[in-house]
């Protein structure tokens, strides 16, 4: 059977959570996972999901070197920094 242990629990990011003052929102801790005897590392991203005034999931990943979006907004299928996401928001 796999086995997995959790290494770290990413938390919400804070300036993204000050943009969110006016919505109504739940958000989910993210995790990094590793499989036992191997180095197989999963990320569950973290999860914030608005409810009110729009409906949309928007998931932080971990950044990594490559990328500077770690923001993933479901509904559109589209990747996103930070600025980027704050003038989507003020659009609504």
């Amino acid at each position: 059977m796999l086995e997995f242990k959790t290494i770290e629990e990413l938390k919400p990011n804070l300036k993204l959570l000050e943009l969110f003052k006016n919505f109504t929102y739940k958000t989910k801790k993210g995790k990094v996972k590793v499989l036992l005897n191997t180095n197989l590392q999963f990320i569950k991203p973290t999860e914030y999901l608005i409810t009110f005034p729009i409906t949309i999931t928007i998931f932080k990943y971990k950044v990594n070197e490559i990328s500077n979006k770690p923001f993933y907004i479901k509904e559109r299928k589209e990747k996103y920094n930070l600025k980027e996401i704050e003038t989507f928001l003020r659009n609504f």
